[in-house]
Order: structure tokens, then sequence, then C-alpha cells
């Protein structure tokens, strides 16, 4: 592993950059990805014990540190108690990033390299950084598919791990991906009736702009002939704590214009900066079985028959065909549907693990819905869950969240 240290000001920025299996399970496997992580002290806590987060995805890197301000958010509530590590889930970042350079392989090579790509391979490589840095236990705090990882890091190596903190992150267990987004879809049913219910002018907007792109007047300017698909995924804005009013402010726009067609763009929930988070984001739902593009099949029928209902974090198998960027995934895409996944949770596991945290579920959460999320959480009985609509799924940017999981975590704040 190589080391090398910088300074932010008084922030200690510790660069660790480490190779490590590709197939974790096979020792005859002989190939190897680079795995990069940081470590971020603050001036006198470089001895504070280590938290390790785990970034939200599938498909993304970890946050890069910054000062002045300090970002991301949360990370000064952080550093008060923690040195913190950034860990770039494999495939992203400088962990070996995947993309479409990548596709110069055979599309059954590429596929089969995904397919060591999901949870249960990023807990192997953390395990990998936490033995390399010396320590015998650290805290994890996993948002959104970071809580998945974490309890997949439960479900293997608890013993590793000292408080858990989950925003967002408390996936189902014991769920096909198709009950998973049953259940996401109820969620946006409730989500578009309350937006409408405050604007009920942009029901006709949505309606337009509906018509607009089944007739292939709605062009990106990256030239891409947006669907009607597409255009219904603008309701992923709604799982953010901000994202009405991006909404709000992109259907106030003449869809002629220049301006609606780059905040268009730019709104769409899916893109080509990182394909792992379309190709990818299914399985992150699939617990021993296929997905067969879930989200597709299970759509339910008011909202194939109202398409002013705006979906979710749903991704579209004709996506592969309108959209340039997904084009070249479209083979790679296909197969990944039909791969049976390895099971990434064990319930006994997690439940013998003596987990001991806490978790912001957020009751209107419209990604990871809380009635699953508290179906999960009642398996940690040390595990004190925060039941909140002060919050929607992005409240760990709010710099009171954090700090509140860990008060509770330590027995200094009652719910």
């Amino acid at each position: 592993m190589t080391h090398t240290t910088r300074r932010m000001q008084d922030l200690i920025v510790d660069e660790h950059h480490f190779s490590a299996p590709l197939v974790w399970r096979d020792e005859a496997d002989a190939r190897t990805i680079d795995v990069y992580a940081s470590v971020v002290s603050r001036e006198g806590g470089e001895e504070l014990p280590f938290l390790l987060y785990l970034q939200g995805g599938p498909g993304h890197e970890a946050p890069r540190p910054l000062r002045n301000p300090t970002g991301p958010g949360w990370l000064d509530a952080a550093l008060k108690e923690h040195r913190v590590v950034f860990l770039d889930q494999r495939g992203t970042g400088r962990s070996t990033p995947v993309g479409d350079r990548d596709l110069a392989s055979p599309t059954d090579v590429v596929v089969e390299h995904l397919t060591h790509l999901r949870a249960d391979s990023i807990i192997r490589d953390a395990e990998a950084l936490r033995e390399r840095l010396g320590v015998e236990k650290w805290s994890v705090l996993g948002q959104s598919f970071g809580g998945f990882c974490t309890l997949t890091y439960l479900s293997t190596a608890a013993a590793s791990l000292d408080k858990v903190y989950f925003t967002g992150g408390l996936s189902a267990i014991g769920k096909t991906p198709d009950e998973v987004y049953g259940v996401t879809y109820d969620k946006m049913r409730w989500a578009n009736a309350n937006y409408y219910r405050r604007f009920p002018e942009h029901r006709a907007v949505v309606e337009r702009l509906v018509g607009l792109a089944d007739r292939g007047e709605l062009v990106l300017p990256d030239g891409e002939v947006v669907s009607v698909s597409r255009i219904r995924s603008l309701g992923s804005l709604l799982g953010g704590d901000n994202g009405w009013q991006t909404l709000h402010a992109l259907l106030e726009l003449d869809p002629g214009t220049n301006a609606f067609a780059h905040d268009l763009a730019a709104a769409l929930p899916f893109g080509g900066r990182n394909p792992l988070y379309y190709v990818l984001h299914e399985s992150c739902y699939a617990d021993g079985v296929a997905t067969r593009w879930a989200a597709d099949r299970a759509e339910p029928e008011d909202f194939r028959a109202d398409p002013t209902l705006l979906t979710g974090e749903h991704v579209r198998r004709e996506w592969a065909d309108t959209v340039p960027a997904f084009r070249p995934w479209r083979e790679v895409a296909d197969q990944l549907a039909e791969v049976t996944w390895p099971k990434l949770y064990d319930a006994d596991a997690i439940a013998a693990s003596g987990a001991v945290g806490a978790a912001a579920v957020y009751f209107n959460d419209v990604y990871v819905p809380a009635e699953l999320s508290l179906a999960t959480a009642s398996l940690m009985p040390g595990l004190r869950p925060w039941v909140t609509n002060q919050f929607e799924h992005s409240g760990l940017r709010a710099a009171d969240v954090l700090p509140r999981l860990i008060d509770l975590a330590h027995g200094r704040l009652v719910r």
C-alpha cells in the first residue's frame, strides 16, 4: 500500500492506494484492481477512532474533502470525534473506474467484471483497508447504498465494527426487487399527489411535456431525443430536500428554450458520467435472484395509464435504446439483468451481530421506504432509529443529522 499526506489548512489528508483481488472468493484468480481511500483528520485529532464513510450509489465515488467551507457538510461534525475514511468503491473514482473505454472488451468479459463490483466485494475491500491501517475496529456511516453495504458488512464481518450509522440506508431484507419497487411506486404515488396538490397547474405542464416527448420533440444538448419515461423520471427530484424546487423551476420554463433543454439534462437522474449507476442499479436489490428489469415489471397499472404520474429511482430497459450515453451499454445491461446474483444479506448474522448505532429513517423516503427500513432495523435491538419527516433522502447534507445520530448511539440523547 502506498501512502502520501497533504494538508488543507488544519485538515490532514492521508491518501492510500493498494491492490485488491478482483474476485475475493477465488484465490486462484490472479486479477487485481486498484483501490483508493483518503483518511481525513483535523490537527490534534490524529489519534481519534476511525469512521468509514460509504457513499450512496451504486456507481459513485466518495466525496472529496474541502475546506472553507468544509465539505461535505457533515464532515466538521464527524471530525469532532473521528478520523473519517473516504473509500472510492471499486469501479468508481480512483478505484479502477469503469467507463466506456471498458466496452472495447467483449461483452461477456465486461459483464463478468461488473459482477465483482457489488456490496460484498466493496466490504472485502474495506476490510483489507482496515487491516492495512492496523485498526481493530472502526465505525461506519452508510448513506443510501452505503447503508446497504453496511448491512452486508454486518452479515459478513460484524466483529470489525464499533458503531454503525445509517442515513436513508436500511435496505429491505428478504424482499425481491419487484416487492421493493412496488413499495417505492406507492411512495411516488404519494409524492405526486403532494406535489400536484401544491402546484395543480403543473399537471397540465407535465402532460404537455409528455406529449412533446411522445412526438420526439424534446431534444437534449447531447442529441438525446427524450422519451416519455425519461420525462417521467424527473419524479426522482421529489426524493431530495430541495428537489421539488428544481422541478418547479424547470416546469416554469418554456420547453423550446435552451434554458429548458440544459436544465432538463441536468435534472434527469441517470446519466453518462456514472454508467454503473444505470447498469448496476437494480442489482443492489438482488439478494440471491435475477432482476430482469424489475422496475419495469413492477410498475402499477395506474402509473402505466397516467403518464403524468412521475416515477422515481426506477431504471428503464428502453433507455438502453433511447439514451445515447447508455446505448453502448445495452448488451451489458441486458446480460446483467439475467444474472442470478449471490445473496448480500444474512438476517440471522445481522440479528446476532450485536450492532450498536443509530439510523435516520426518513418517513417520506421515496428511495428507501421507511416501512421496509424499520423492518430491517428491528433485527438490531442495539440500533436506535430516528424516524423523521423533517428531511428527505438527502438529509445527511443537513448539519444536524449526523450529530444527532452520534448522540443517539452513545446514549447522550433520548429519541
